[in-house]
């Protein structure tokens, strides 16, 4: 596990964002798998501005996103595939073939989490796989808990996310929401993987799945044993970390 240390958010976002377009100009066939949320938003941002600037070839990549919110339309925009879409895949002109995403409704998710594995694994699986780092640990929708062996499967969301997307949708309490998301297993099998992380409130989940044992409870964890994984961090985020690993 390679560690790397920034000074602030804003050298963050851009080291982040050249990680990507390093990946998709030296591998122009690459297979990347992404994320959503507050961690990665920036770096889409500038991905896409780097591309609106200097537009580089795109026409062999594929995108798709490590989770999806269940039971929820896809227009909504908080569905990842929504996001995704806003914050880069419009912006480097990605063709719909090539963005691959599970559906958010359907009467058989058993069905849809193999079509989604199974369209990844006919593309060659992950070249690259960018995490974001959740507060308790996750990976994913891969709560604290997963077993390692699972593959792609809908598991639970936190209760604060859970009745957000319930407020925003107007979903009843009788529906059940969850998250499709790709499995410890899939995740364990991209060739290379970063896993960013940032802000002071990242720093205690940062110093247990980096310096603590290996463990489901701590999904991130696991990432210890992958032969290519980059952590990157700014410096509230890694402010706890022993001083030998700074």
């Amino acid at each position: 596990m390679k560690i790397t240390i920034v000074k602030n958010e804003k050298e963050f976002d851009a080291l982040a964002a050249w990680r990507l377009v390093s990946e998709m100009v030296s591998n122009p066939n690459a297979v990347i798998g992404l994320s959503t949320g507050r961690t990665t938003k920036n770096m889409h941002e500038i991905v896409a501005r780097l591309y609106t600037q200097y537009p580089f070839d795109v026409s062999g990549l594929t995108l798709f996103g490590v989770d999806e919110v269940t039971n929820v339309p896809r227009e909504y925009a908080g569905a990842c595939y929504t996001m995704l879409r806003n914050e880069l895949i419009d912006a480097l002109d990605i063709n719909e073939e090539n963005f691959i995403m599970p559906s958010t409704l359907s009467d058989d998710f058993d069905r849809e989490c193999r079509t989604f594995q199974q369209a990844i694994e006919k593309r060659g699986g992950a070249d690259l796989q960018i995490l974001g780092l959740g507060e308790n640990g996750h990976l994913g929708f891969n709560q604290p808990g997963s077993p390692f062996e699972r593959e792609t499967w809908v598991t639970h969301m936190d209760e604060v996310l859970e009745a957000r997307i319930r407020k925003e949708t107007n979903t009843p309490p009788e529906k059940e929401l969850g998250g499709l998301t790709l499995g410890i297993r899939n995740i364990m099998r991209s060739r290379k993987i970063l896993l960013l992380a940032k802000g002071a409130a990242k720093a205690g989940i940062v110093k247990r799945m980096i310096e603590g044992p290996v463990t489901p409870e701590i999904p991130a964890s696991v990432l210890q044993l992958h032969p290519c994984c980059e952590v990157l961090l700014d410096a509230q985020a890694a402010k706890l970390l022993s001083s030998d690993l700074i």
